[in-house]
């Protein structure tokens, strides 16, 4: 594998990671609305407590990595979403701002406002996640010389829309499923009621997604066409979404758990078998596309990157184990919660 290829396939890990990691605690974040009184708002809040900053890192640590191996892509993307990545950085801050401020007072009408300001937040930011990986799939119009050269409107069409409401309704399926591995008696009844809304709208907007794909983006699967396997990713992800329910019905909150995150997995890979060998798809012409190589830093820089990036994964991976594992089982309330 070349320096170039490598790094797609270390970009793809990185979005994974954080796809799975941050989109249970996006999706606890719109459940928040679901849920009543200020006891369980609470619960919810203290089962992302430990994980939700360390979770966004995987992001920051993708913008980074997008930025040293691939800088023209990079400045093609930011500068063609900058409307879309300034409410996006507005509403990933506003979330921390909300988590850490509702509990500085003890009333009612202050906690109120902040959990809904969360819940937006969290919706909004999934959302913009969602549609900007629309636009990638669908295509932008950058110009012969790498240049957005659209208006925020361009990024707003229907399919974009679309692939916004599946990464919404997969969050909420994705969340829920956390929640139900680590709440007990009332709540987590509650959290299975929206397990199973969310895991039949995720699936509903997957089958309806695939379909539309297949007719309005024909260049989305035109690497599955050159290799039929990857159709088998398409059935697993089926299989996952259906498995979540499977694991409710037996009982078992850590396969649905696990479930959900395989879903989101193969979506991911879907997302970038779809692209490779291209970055950043021009809707004017396929000769402006900006792809692994003509996007790409110097061999050197990708080198010395490659083994930073080397170095420091592996912190990072055992990191996010520990602590996993030091939080494991069920959220409690404790003078130190939030």
């Amino acid at each position: 594998m070349d320096l170039n290829n490598l790094w797609f396939v270390i970009l793809a890990f990185l979005l994974a990671g954080y796809a799975v990691l941050d989109g249970f605690d996006l999706g606890v974040g719109i459940l928040i609305a679901a849920v009543r009184g200020d006891r369980e708002r609470r619960l919810l809040l203290n089962s992302i407590g430990p994980h939700w900053d360390g979770n966004e890192v995987w992001l920051i640590t993708f913008g980074a990595a997008m930025f040293a191996a691939f800088p023209n892509a990079y400045a093609a993307v930011f500068s063609g979403f900058y409307t879309a990545f300034m409410l996006l950085l507005f509403a990933l801050i506003f979330r921390a701002v909300a988590i850490e401020f509702r509990g500085k007072r003890q009333s009612e009408g202050w906690r109120i406002f902040w959990d809904g300001s969360f819940c937006a937040a969290s919706l909004l930011a999934t959302l913009l996640f969602g549609v900007a990986a629309g636009n990638i799939v669908a295509g932008i119009p950058v110009n012969d010389q790498g240049l957005f050269v659209g208006g925020f409107a361009t990024l707003i069409p229907p399919y974009p829309i679309l692939i916004g409401l599946l990464t919404v309704f997969t969050a909420l399926m994705h969340g829920a499923t956390f929640l139900y591995l680590k709440t007990e008696g009332h709540l987590q009844e509650i959290t299975l009621r929206w397990v199973l809304r969310g895991q039949g709208m995720a699936l509903i907007w997957y089958v309806l997604t695939g379909i539309l794909t297949w007719f309005l983006t024909p260049g989305a699967a035109h690497n599955l066409q050159k290799q039929p396997w990857c159709w088998g990713i398409v059935i697993l992800i089926l299989l996952a979404f259906v498995g979540v329910r499977w694991a409710l019905s037996l009982k078992r909150p850590l396969g649905a758990f696990l479930c959900s995150s395989l879903a989101i997995l193969g979506l991911i890979f879907l997302f970038a078998f779809s692209l490779y060998p291209n970055l950043v798809i021009s809707s004017l012409s396929a000769s402006y596309n900006l792809n692994i190589f003509n996007a790409a830093s110097s061999a050197k820089t990708l080198k010395i990157m490659a083994i930073i990036a080397f170095s420091g994964m592996p912190l990072v991976l055992f990191y996010t184990i520990f602590i996993y594992r030091a939080f494991r089982g069920k959220v409690r309330i404790s003078e130190h919660s939030y």
